[in-house]
């Protein structure tokens, strides 16, 4: 099965644009790894995105892959999710959004909410910061580990 490019509320040539402007030399490896992110809604690891790109790729080091997901994050191509205490994570999708994470589990979703811009403006004016932005990860239990009637701490609900 070949990884197919799913690239959500962006055009193809949106993604384009955006490649030529990083100036970054887009490889077979990772343009691979970029697919194989807009393929799929979770937010998967280093580990599960080598498997990903293998079915493409076989031959493709794990080494490889967590190279390409450095440049593709420092260039702003890819997301970087890294939260206290979790694995570092990676989502194609480039548009500002929010995270739901189960703190059983270590899933991770997009939360169904807009970003509120709001807030950035607020805190400039109390503070002698240069806001460029933040990332808002809101933390729970997932429906299937809430299903299992236990919470993170182990405590009946």
């Amino acid at each position: 099965m070949r990884i197919a490019s799913k690239v959500a509320n962006e055009g193809q040539a949106v993604v384009a644009e955006l490649i030529a402007s990083t100036e970054l030399r887009m490889t077979r490896q990772r343009r691979a790894i970029m697919d194989a992110l807009e393929g799929v809604d979770t937010h998967p690891g280093a580990d599960e995105i080598h498997e990903m790109v293998r079915q493409e790729m076989p031959r493709i080091s794990l080494g490889t892959i967590y190279r390409n997901l450095d440049v593709l994050a420092e260039h702003g191509l890819i997301r970087k999710l890294e939260f206290a205490g979790s694995q570092r994570r990676f989502d194609g999708k480039r548009h500002d959004h929010y995270h739901l994470r189960c703190t059983r589990c270590d899933k991770i979703e997009d939360a169904p909410v807009e970003p509120r811009g709001d807030i950035e403006e607020d805190l400039r004016k109390i503070s002698d910061y240069d806001i460029v932005g933040h990332r808002l990860e809101f933390i729970g239990l997932c429906p299937k580990c809430k299903q299992n009637g236990k919470s993170s701490n182990g405590a009946e609900i």
